[in-house]
């Protein structure tokens, strides 16, 4: 069940959300400062790759200072704005039955883009 989720995620969508995210962090990465975001955007980028069967957690004794710092810095960039968007879109997709799955998905990533420090991908 889990393949078919994500094989209709990446058609509806997913495939674009992760390029997108992944584009976002090669420019972060670029200098040296931006970095640290650039890797927490290929973090949610490969989460919102193949979603299901996965999910984003906080990891053990986090978030600490670092994370709630870089968390801080993040919103106040305007990544709360992508945040809404993943709303937005998991409300959407939860207006029919078949999409209530998707909407979720759209819910956990729109937590995970909203504060990304200290996350990690884990397998459920």
């Amino acid at each position: 069940m889990k393949l078919i989720g994500n094989i209709a995620w990446l058609v509806l969508g997913g495939l674009l959300t992760s390029v997108l995210y992944c584009v976002a962090g090669l420019f972060y990465c670029i200098t040296i400062i931006g970095i640290p975001f650039g890797v927490q955007l290929f973090k949610i980028g490969l989460y919102a790759l193949w979603p299901f069967g996965r999910d984003m957690v906080f990891g053990e004794g986090e978030p600490g200072c670092l994370s709630l710092a870089g968390n801080v810095i993040w919103v106040l960039c305007g990544w709360w704005e992508i945040a809404l968007l993943h709303v937005l879109f998991g409300l959407i997709f939860c207006v029919t039955i078949v999409g209530i799955p998707f909407g979720m998905k759209h819910f956990v990533i729109a937590k995970t883009s909203l504060f990304p420090f200290g996350r990690r991908n884990i397998s459920k």
